[in-house]
């Protein structure tokens, strides 16, 4: 028997760490797309958020949220909704 799946798309995991000095960043993600949407510039959210070493910064800047492209590969979703 199949489990049923949440309704709620899952979100991609930002690294919980920062790869260079070990600060934690993963709980930084939702906060700062929080400020972009408010209308602050990418570097006034960083720093906002207390992102003050360029290491840090690099790994909110550079991350990509790719869970909506990878839903287009579920097999699972797609034969559920053909049903």
């Amino acid at each position: 028997m199949l489990r049923q799946r949440r309704s709620v798309h899952p979100i991609m995991l930002v690294p919980v760490r920062c790869f260079s000095c070990g600060k934690v960043t993963g709980d930084k993600w939702q906060v700062y797309l929080a400020l972009l949407l408010a209308g602050n510039t990418e570097g006034d959210a960083l720093t906002e958020i207390g992102l003050k070493r360029y290491c840090c910064r690099r790994m909110i800047l550079t991350h990509v949220d790719l869970i909506e492209k990878l839903l287009q590969y579920n097999i699972h979703e797609r034969k559920s909704q053909e049903a």
